[in-house]
């Protein structure tokens, strides 16, 4: 069974700089496409950025510019690196391997679908 662990949410003043981070353990398929989605309380989950096994990535309008999705396939492990951070960032971030962002991407994929444990991001000011 495949597990996905995160790490690097925390506390950040406006305008600095965090890095994500989620390794996939288990029966791994490192074709799978992997993304990061963000939900605050009360509203809808939303696509932050996918990245398919050959690199190719997708961004949701409200980062692009300042967010970077990457993926290192020999340590099934995707990373987001946030700058320019706004208050507006704020939520929780969820890491996703499989299905999801396979359909937000429009490729194709099996029905698998695997979801992180979610970590927070605050940016204040």
């Amino acid at each position: 069974q495949v597990q996905l662990v995160e790490s690097g949410g925390g506390l950040v003043q406006a305008g600095g700089s965090l890095r994500l981070s989620c390794a996939a353990s288990g029966s791994f398929f490192s074709i799978n496409p992997m993304g990061w989605y963000r939900q605050a309380p009360g509203k809808q989950r939303e696509l932050v950025a996918g990245i398919t096994s050959g690199g190719s990535t997708n961004y949701g309008d409200s980062v692009k510019g300042r967010f970077t999705i990457s993926r290192d396939n020999a340590k099934n492990t995707v990373y987001l690196q946030m700058s320019s951070l706004k208050p507006e960032d704020t939520a929780v971030y969820y890491c996703n391997a499989g299905l999801a962002t396979a359909q937000a991407m429009g490729v194709i994929s099996t029905r698998n679908d695997y979801w992180g444990q979610g970590t927070q991001v605050t940016v204040s000011s």
